[in-house]
């Protein structure tokens, strides 16, 4: 049985949370910096998931239903106050075949069960995985995601022509563009120093759009790209037929887009953390996202994890409770309900500006500083990760940093294995081995020894070293089976109670001692004594 239901864990999550939040802590000025965020946050969403649903293939509602639906519930119950989600392009490249291949509606039943299998991973704890992410690999996603989110507006400087071609702007189109996106990169950059009443970069919107609408400057602007006038969403059923069938279709997407999802809504938790200096609940978040998801779906979504952008823009802004995220999404849901006319008005040349203010305020310009100064590995580890986000995907870039990481860091300890040689007074051989044996180590640990020309009693003593796995149990045994073929002793001290179970042929070799480690091996299968090894 698991424990806590899902019920009971979804309310854990939010009303304990709430109870504990300081009520003082909402005094109006901090209740203003906080709508005043979110409707910044708002303003920056709308551009942003009308583009990801062309991405995706779908009509930019579905894209501004999601960024609503995924904010607002992450926002209630999500594991870091504060953070923005909303629907996303790392996910949309992943939908787009989907799409294109099957429909929309499948589309809905794939965020379904996405929301599921987040929700799964939330009650079984799978986010406090995201530990094993090494430093390098954060820097790495934190500056290819910065890359990305510069290059991604690029796509406002274009135009495209009747058969769909993209161009760039012509000259005088261009300079009003650049001019403007300095002019809003300027006001975000001078107001802080002015007033903190407003956060900058509302400010920065507000007058650029002002100055436009006013001089009537033709410039693209944000109902170019679509209308974004709707209604509230509307509670849907994917129609999709509910077979075996369809679990084979749907199930891959679904399974992509929960790890992409989790694994960028974990990096921006932890960025986000240290930013604001306080921690957040990975299995707390992994439950939010997974509600959120199974509810967009249901409701017409297209599906969403965490934006580092949009993140980065409220907690820039002063956005440092759940107050931003829920002000963000209600003040989307108006966008699209009543204030459509308005907000297409605004020129995307100012939240141009915006995100390029994100993109200087999210690259980590430390480390260009520091490549030269870190070892050689972490340094390469750093830029591919940068590369491959760029290149491909987040959740990709991500898995290829760690699993070079980890090669790196099994390299290393591979090379660390060696043992001191002494003789007792009776003539026998002792082997003190240092260094973790593991099946990255054994080939060194079988050329310590020469049993040709050691004595008739030969001992290893692994006080100083341990078993890791069951490619050191091989190693041990295959090292008694060596000295027992030429009639020689071998005796073997201060292995773990463990160790003593699994091992088969050696086993009668081993002295028992008081002083024994006891530590845990992992094994990956039975071996004939019957037990099987996982981590005792």
């Amino acid at each position: 049985m698991i424990k806590p239901t899902l019920a009971a864990f979804a309310e854990r999550l939010s009303i304990a949370d709430w109870k504990n939040t300081n009520i003082s802590t909402f005094s109006p000025s901090r209740i203003k910096t906080e709508i005043l965020s979110g409707l910044t946050v708002a303003l920056a969403l709308v551009p942003e998931a009308v583009a990801f649903s062309f991405v995706a293939g779908v009509h930019p509602l579905v894209g501004l239903y999601a960024a609503f639906i995924v904010g607002l519930i992450t926002a209630l119950i999500g594991g870091r106050p504060g953070m923005i989600s909303g629907a996303t392009g790392a996910l949309a490249v992943v939908m787009v075949a989907l799409v294109a291949k099957h429909g929309i509606e499948y589309l809905f039943a794939t965020v379904v069960l996405m929301g599921i299998l987040q929700i799964l991973a939330g009650i079984f704890h799978l986010g406090k995985f995201i530990r094993l992410v090494p430093h390098p690999v954060m820097l790495g996603f934190v500056n290819g995601l910065a890359i990305v989110i510069f290059l991604a507006q690029l796509t406002q400087f274009q135009i495209t022509d009747a058969d769909g071609i993209k161009t760039w702007m012509s000259v005088v189109p261009m300079a009003n563009m650049l001019g403007l996106v300095m002019l809003t990169m300027s006001i975000i950059w001078v107001m802080p120093k002015i007033s903190n009443v407003v956060p900058a970069p509302l400010m920065g919107i507000g007058i650029v759009a002002a100055i436009v609408i006013f001089f009537g400057i033709d410039v693209p602007r944000v109902g170019d790209l679509a209308s974004i006038k709707g209604g509230l969403p509307d509670f849907h059923i994917p129609m999709v037929p509910l077979n075996l069938e369809t679990i084979k279709i749907i199930f891959p997407f679904a399974l992509i887009l929960a790890a992409i999802g989790l694994i960028e809504s974990l990096l921006t938790l932890n960025l986000v953390g240290e930013i604001t200096g306080k921690g957040g609940g990975a299995s707390k978040e992994c439950v939010a996202q997974g509600i959120a998801n199974t509810v967009t779906g249901f409701f017409g979504g297209m599906g969403g994890c965490a934006m580092i952008g949009q993140s980065m823009i409220n907690v820039k802004s002063g956005g440092r409770t759940r107050l931003s995220g829920i002000a963000a999404a209600l003040f989307l849901l108006s966008f699209i309900m009543f204030a459509s006319s308005l907000i297409e008005q605004i020129p995307l040349a100012a939240l141009v500006g915006v995100m390029f203010m994100v993109v200087i305020g999210t690259f980590a310009w430390q480390s260009i500083k520091i490549l030269r100064l870190i070892p050689l590995t972490d340094a390469m580890v750093m830029v591919l990760v940068t590369v491959v986000t760029v290149m491909s995907d987040l959740a990709i870039a991500v898995v290829v940093g760690v699993i070079v990481s980890a090669l790196a860091y099994a390299w290393n300890n591979a090379t660390r294995i060696h043992a001191q040689t002494t003789f007792t007074p009776e003539g026998a051989r002792v082997y003190q081995i240092e260094g973790p044996l593991f099946f990255g180590s054994i080939e060194g640990f079988s050329e310590i020894f020469s049993p040709k020309d050691d004595p008739d009693l030969v001992i290893v003593d692994f006080l100083n070293s341990r078993v890791v796995d069951q490619s050191a149990l091989q190693a041990v045994e295959a090292l008694a089976s060596k000295y027992q073929a030429m009639g020689k002793t071998l005796q073997l001290r201060h292995l773990s109670r463990d160790c003593h179970q699994l091992l088969n042929r050696a086993g009668q070799l081993i002295v028992d001692s008081d002083d024994d480690p006891s530590y845990g091996i992992a094994v990956d299968y039975s071996i004939k004594t019957g037990i099987l090894g996982a981590g005792h």
